[in-house]
């Protein structure tokens, strides 16, 4: 369980992979995943491919990433999420704030 991070040579694409539980016992290190990139104009992945369950507060860490990346201006792609994830996804309507 946890996050890992690779950011790209020229900086411009952050890739976040959650493993586990994305619950709010990662919320430190989610948000260390992104605090030291520029934010605005950066393309940013969640990988949830290793990611069994989220609730509400990964929902919440996300949307302090869409934030974080610029609100309605941001590039954040959710990536490899299985069909229990974007069930989960689909309910909070985040197809509409994130390309999954």
């Amino acid at each position: 369980m946890g996050i890992s991070t690779s950011v790209s040579d020229s900086g411009n694409k952050v890739t976040i992979a959650v493993t586990g539980k994305f619950d709010f016992q990662l919320y430190d290190a989610f948000r260390s995943a992104y605090a030291d990139t520029s934010g605005q104009g950066v393309q940013y992945e969640v990988n949830l491919s290793g990611t069994e369950y989220l609730d509400s507060s990964a929902l919440g860490m996300l949307l302090l990433l869409r934030e974080h990346a610029g609100g309605e201006t941001s590039k954040i792609n959710i990536t490899e999420v299985s069909d229990d994830v974007k069930k989960i996804l689909d309910v909070a309507n985040f197809g509409k704030l994130f390309n999954i």
